[in-house]
């Protein structure tokens, strides 16, 4: 077994532990979050930051029970993906200038084509909610001046 393979499944067995805790949930999602928008990371990872940015929303959605129908590997794998990018020692570590970031990229690229039917089928509910959610009226603003009891204006 590899180095890569040992680590994705170091990865992958602490997915199925944290997987249970939504607050542990959280704290690796917000953690994957910080890590790839940080400026020292977006651009290596432009590529696939769309995709990971569904897949970090996929589960925080299935985590808060408003996403339930994706299958639970997709989820296992999901997290385990997300996992591994987040730990700085996998298999080539993170502070190695580049080469820490292949295997992250590597990883995440190959959870992602094997779940993407599942994710993109998350994308498309995530859609349909944002524009069934959208208000049937637009606000409109005004000023209003406050009137007293006899219907006289205060000022």
């Amino acid at each position: 077994m590899t180095t890569k393979e040992k680590a994705y499944e170091r990865a992958k067995k602490k997915a199925e532990k944290v997987v249970g805790d939504p607050e542990k949930v959280k704290k690796i999602v917000n953690s994957a979050l910080n890590k790839a928008t940080s400026s020292s990371y977006s651009a290596q990872f432009q590529e696939i930051a769309d995709k990971l940015q569904a897949l970090v929303r996929l589960v925080k959605s299935w985590v808060n029970k408003e996403y339930r129908s994706t299958p639970w590997q997709t989820i296992i794998l999901a997290v385990t993906a997300i996992v591994y990018f987040v730990t700085p020692f996998d298999a080539i570590f993170d502070f190695i200038p580049l080469l820490g970031f292949a295997d992250d990229v590597a990883i995440l690229t190959a959870v992602l084509s094997s779940i993407n039917h599942d994710l993109d089928k998350f994308i498309e509910w995530e859609q349909n909610n944002v524009q069934n959610d959208e208000p049937a009226t637009t606000a409109v603003d005004a000023d209003f001046e406050e009137v007293d009891g006899e219907g006289k204006s205060e000022g």
